[in-house]
């Protein structure tokens, strides 16, 4: 529903603390559209006595044309992304094209494949290609790839770095099952409805396929699509969002129903307190790597809220054990990992094997008097995920990050053994 703000010195900004899109408007005419994290502090900005500096002549002339602001709330900053590029492209607003040539805009297109991709297009390439779909145009392409990001862990689908990565995005849950086109071309219908601002008619498709699912006791599926709506209903976006001149970090968790908002933010959080800033879910991946116990080594990596955070990884030379003993590696580098108490604990460890790893690292938990949920990702022949064995809540719920942890401390205990292993054989050439 949208509302009009008559601006007035003396009347108090009344639009709601909500992410949205607003427009600036001379009677009916509408000047510019924009979107918010938060409705009311994006609005005052605007008439802030810096305005020229941190957005120009043609917005200070904007504003000050302007005699009225309508806005509409949306459920969450992702769906005020989408929202603000529809509203854009249908009412090309005077003030939006001036700002930004139509080249350095971005696009989300759907390819014409048996198999369709979902890539991210700039403005000045969209022209040389044919595509099936094009959704647009976007302002930020930072905040249009962390959008897909969030939209891709709905609905899995190929992008154009897939080929590459194929077997790694199926572990991870983030390209379907090609064997099952049916379901694959279902996600891409819900994608397209999606950035085209339908979620509703998205969760009424959504329930009607559980429903029929259940009934043909295909139960894998439903619950793939039970998944979906829970994922829709409850819409997690980590947006870097410049508003007037500072960088906000705005975490919301989407509104279902009347469920309401749960909303943090800081208006510059580098300037904060880090007790000021939400808890980010923090899990962290061990493994090991030598070649017959020589140059052993262990890695631990950091997922927080689902993203890969290197900046956080650690590197451990492990100095106890002498023979092919990967319990023991890791029982080290754990225990070396857990006395830095300084570096902040994660709310679940991923370790790389079955039992025995679990049963080592509880054994290490329990000598340190720590509580942290544990899991295992146990492999086949050829190294490939087959189960996650340890806390089966945290299982199911955390599949996606838990194999990514994995994958990546896998990966990078390998890459760490290569250079110990090449610094070590280089001086026995010399």
């Amino acid at each position: 529903m949208q509302s009009t703000y008559f601006k007035n010195k003396n009347k108090k900004n009344n639009l709601p603390d909500k992410p949205g899109v607003y427009f600036f408007k001379k009677g009916k005419d509408i000047l510019y559209i924009g979107k918010a994290t938060s409705l009311r502090e994006r609005t005052k900005s605007y008439f802030s006595k810096d305005l020229i500096n941190t957005r120009g002549p043609l917005i200070l002339d904007m504003v000050f044309k302007a005699n009225n602001i309508k806005w509409e709330v949306s459920d969450s900053v992702l769906e005020a992304l989408i929202l603000e590029a529809n509203l854009i492209k249908k009412h090309q607003p005077y003030y939006n094209t001036r700002e930004k040539d139509d080249k350095s805009f971005n696009y989300v297109v759907i390819t014409t494949e048996k198999l369709p991709k979902v890539v991210i297009v700039r403005g000045s390439n969209i022209k040389n290609q044919v595509f099936k779909n094009i959704y647009g145009p976007y302002t930020s392409g930072m905040q249009l790839r962390e959008a897909m990001k969030i939209v891709r862990r709905i609905f899995p689908f190929l992008d154009d770095k897939s080929k590459n990565y194929l077997e790694f995005y199926k572990q991870i849950n983030l390209v379907p099952d090609s064997n099952d086109r049916k379901m694959y071309l279902q996600n891409i219908r819900n994608i397209k409805l999606f950035l085209k601002g339908k979620k509703k008619k998205i969760l009424k498709n959504l329930q009607k396929e559980m429903k029929e699912y259940a009934k043909r006791r295909e139960f894998e599926k439903a619950g793939e699509i039970k998944r979906q709506i829970f994922a829709l209903q409850h819409i997690n976006d980590v947006a870097l969002i410049k508003d007037g001149g500072q960088y906000a970090l705005e975490r919301t968790l989407g509104r279902s129903g009347d469920d309401g908002q749960r909303k943090f933010s800081t208006k510059n959080f580098r300037g904060e307190s880090k007790s000021m800033l939400p808890e980010v879910f923090r899990i962290e991946a061990y493994d090991v790597a030598h070649m017959g116990g020589k140059n052993m080594v262990g890695a631990m990596t950091v997922v927080e809220d689902g993203e890969v955070e290197k900046s956080e990884y650690k590197k451990f030379r492990i100095r106890t054990q002498t023979d092919a003993n990967d319990t023991g590696a890791l029982a080290e580098a754990i225990e070396r990992r857990l006395k830095h108490t300084e570096w902040p604990y994660p709310h679940l460890i991923v370790v790389d094997g079955g039992i025995a790893q679990i049963n080592v690292t509880k054994a290490i938990l329990s000598r340190l008097k720590v509580s942290i949920p544990i899991v295992s990702v146990l492999k086949d022949e050829r190294h490939k995920p087959k189960a996650i064995m340890g806390d089966e809540k945290f299982g199911l719920k955390y599949k996606r990050e838990i194999l990514l942890v994995n994958s990546e401390a896998h990966r990078f205990a390998i890459a760490y053994h290569k250079k110990m292993r090449n610094k070590n054989f280089l001086p026995r050439l010399n």
